[in-house]
């Protein structure tokens, strides 16, 4: 197994791992811990938690995880899949976001509530 895929597997163990225990502790609250949610142009609204070197997204356009990407300036960090690509800490007080999904093509920026 090539280092690439073992490093993308134990990531994915990890949010396993991760959203066991917030789905656990959030039974008794009602709510997820560490979920911001966005809201963006095109009407699209999303939530997402990071964990590790990964971001959780959860929206209209399905359930994504991303893996930390090289890329983004300053305080941005971006993350990616084969079909959605995600920066966040954009803007004044690093409050915005921006989606680019790749299948079906749609860019949308976002800002957090």
């Amino acid at each position: 197994m090539n280092p690439h895929a073992r490093q993308q597997i134990t990531a994915l163990i990890a949010v396993a791992g991760a959203l066991a225990l917030t789905g656990c502790a959030g039974m008794n609250s009602g709510a997820v811990p560490d979920m911001q949610a966005y809201r963006c142009d095109q009407g699209l609204n999303f939530s997402v938690s990071f964990v590790n070197d990964t971001a959780v997204l959860k929206g209209a356009r399905g359930d994504d995880v991303l893996l930390r990407d090289a890329g983004g300036q300053g305080a941005q960090t971006v993350y990616s899949n084969p079909r959605l690509r995600a920066e966040f800490g954009m803007g004044a007080g690093g409050r915005g976001a921006a989606l680019q999904y790749l299948k079906p093509p749609l860019s949308a920026r976002c800002q957090r509530n």
